[in-house]
């Protein structure tokens, strides 16, 4: 993430992660205030055997871009929301890439960060299947909650009359 104040954000990513039992690196890395510090981040992330790269960024969001042209790992862009723009500063940033620089982006704010883990997940998973095996048990249990009785009935038939 580009600064400390993005990680109520990307906890999410994390949170996910957890969940599926997949490990991952959470640093501090701001493509603008410690730029050798992410070049060497992304130029030694394959020999560190990671093989996504989940970058979360507010503001001018140049972290997953300039992460992606240092490694050839995907790089998942997540938009952190900002208090000036409400994130679609960050959202342009991370999704207006050149040719050649691909960086897969995920929606602004909490769910971008949760939905970045589930790719992330889903890349691994495609190459792995103890990973995909998780994915599914994950994607059965969103459905049997999204069922679960809970909504008031309207009215006394329950139609809403």
């Amino acid at each position: 993430m580009g600064s400390r104040s993005d990680h109520e954000t990307m906890s999410e990513a994390a949170r996910i992660l957890d969940e599926l039992q997949l490990p991952y690196e959470m640093e501090i890395v701001s493509a603008h205030r410690t730029p050798d510090r992410m070049f060497e981040y992304a130029a030694s992330a394959e020999s560190r055997g990671l093989r996504v790269i989940i970058a979360g960024a507010g503001g001018a969001a140049h972290l997953p871009g300039m992460t992606a042209a240092k490694t050839v790992l995907p790089v998942i862009g997540v938009p952190v929301l900002s208090a000036s723009l409400n994130g679609i500063d960050s959202l342009l940033s991370i999704v207006q890439m050149p040719r050649g620089v691909p960086v897969a982006t995920t929606a602004i704010g909490r769910a971008g960060a949760a939905n970045a883990g589930l790719l992330a997940a889903r890349i691994i998973g495609a190459s792995d299947p103890a990973v995909r095996a998780r994915l599914h048990e994950y994607a059965q249990k969103l459905a049997r909650d999204a069922l679960q009785p809970g909504l008031p009935a309207s009215g006394p038939s329950g139609t809403g009359e």
